[in-house]
Formats: C-alpha cells, structure tokens, sequence
C-alpha cells in the first residue's frame, strides 16, 4: 500500500485544501500543479456535495459554485488521473459517505486507485462503521483517513490504534472555517495518539495565518488548511493561481522554521 504516512518523514507537512471544480475544473488543474510546486505535500481535493454538513459557509458556497458550473466526480477522477501522473504530491478526495454509497462503494475505491487517489477523508463517517468502506479501501490500497475531535478523548487511543495514512486532528469543534484563535488542547490530542501509534498527526480547521501554522506545527507533524484557501479562490476566481501560489509558499515557510 502506498502509504500517505511517509510524507511526514521528510519534516512537517502541508496539506492544503481545495473544492474541486471551483470556480472550474481548468483552475482547479492548475492549482493544483501551482499547489505542488509551491510546497503543499498532500492535497485535498473536495469533491462537491449539495448537504456538506462538516463544511462552513466558505466551503459550501465552494461547493455550490463547483455543482453549478458542471463539476462531477467522475470529471474529478478524471482531473485526478492527469495531474497524479504528472506531479509526485499525494492528492486525497475529501467527500461524505452519500456520495460514495450513491457511487457505489467498490466502484468508487477502484476509480480512486485508477486514478492515483492515495487516500479518502470521509468527515460524516463514524469510526464504529467505517468498517463498511475500509474492506474496500484495502481491496485498492486507498487510506482510509480517520477524524478525531476534541471531544473524542476515551476513543482517540482506539482511533488511533487502526488509522492509516494519518490522523485528521480537528483543532475546534464545529464546521471549517478560518478562526480568529484557537482555543484546543492540541498537544493532550496528538499525545494520546502518540501512546498508541506512530501514525502521524495533522491538525486541520480554522488554521489560516501562518503564525497559526507555525505554532499548530509544533504539536503535529503536519498543518491541514482548507478555508483561507478557497477564501482567496473566491476573491479572485480564475486569476486566483498565483495569490494561492504565495499564500501555500508562506504556510509551508511557516511550519519548516
């Protein structure tokens, strides 16, 4: 299995966020290929949902904009299939399980390894039933990307014990979104994981600034940063590649000090 851990081993990694198809399909393409170059070592892409309930307003307005201008996520696999044969960076799909179940669970997995996809972050999937997908996730070598949240305590150990890939620390409670601050014990977190595994810990929601990342950094072997992201692929739509190229750069600069 192509192993999404190992990315952490050369330092701290950013991952960055991006609804696919927003504001179309050729951007999305060359922000990626701009997100590779500029330091993101994972990337995110969102695949567009009518009902995305982990998601703030940023991210739903993403989505929305992405349905209405014909993004599919077969025309995202597809994307996928070109930009994974041309660039070394790990691409993830972050979707909710209706769109897979719709999809159809095997089908869904089999596309996301014909077309490089290293692993699936799935925000509305419980741990106690993600055994309906990681049969599948193993059959394609596809990580199944576990969530825990600040409230998870008594289950982070157990969480941790069977993640893959690494682990998606929240770092607040409730919907993405940029915060002004952020208020979670991030370090009692990552260390119950730590007790019990030697997966790699990445700290997403509400990181935005890279003083926010570099300090987030220091707790976690890696910054997941979603909304400021496509904050800036709003504000500037198809002319957003180089401000989300500077914007990447900053953030990884942050983390690697």
């Amino acid at each position: 299995m192509s192993n999404l851990s190992d990315t952490f081993k050369n330092g701290k990694a950013f991952i960055a966020f991006i609804t696919g198809g927003d504001p179309d399909i050729e951007t999305t393409e060359k922000l990626l290929y701009a997100m590779s170059e500029s330091g993101a070592d994972i990337i995110e892409i969102g695949i567009p949902f009518s009902d995305p309930i982990a998601e703030g307003p940023v991210i739903q307005a993403a989505s929305q904009r992405s349905l209405d201008a014909g993004c599919t996520t077969d025309k995202l696999f597809d994307l996928a299939a070109k930009v994974s044969s041309n660039i070394s960076t790990p691409l993830v799909f972050m979707t909710y399980i209706n769109p897979i179940y719709t999809y159809g669970k095997d089908k869904f997995m089999k596309k996301c390894r014909e077309s490089g996809i290293k692993g699936v972050i799935i925000p509305d999937l419980p741990f106690e039933e993600k055994d309906e997908l990681s049969s599948f996730c193993d059959k394609y070598e596809i990580n199944l990307i576990s969530l825990i949240a600040p409230t998870s305590n008594e289950r982070i150990t157990m969480i941790a014990k069977e993640a893959k890939g690494f682990v998606y620390c929240v770092s607040s409670l409730g919907v993405t979104g940029v915060r002004s601050e952020i208020t979670t014990d991030v370090n009692a977190m990552t260390n119950l994981v730590r007790q019990s595994s030697d997966i790699p810990c990445a700290i997403g929601f509400g990181i935005s600034t890279p003083e926010q990342a570099a300090k987030m950094s220091k707790a976690a072997d890696g910054v997941i940063v979603g909304s400021a992201i496509v904050k800036i692929v709003a504000q500037y739509g198809k002319d957003c590649i180089e401000p989300v190229k500077e914007y990447v750069k900053s953030m990884k600069e942050a983390i690697s000090k």
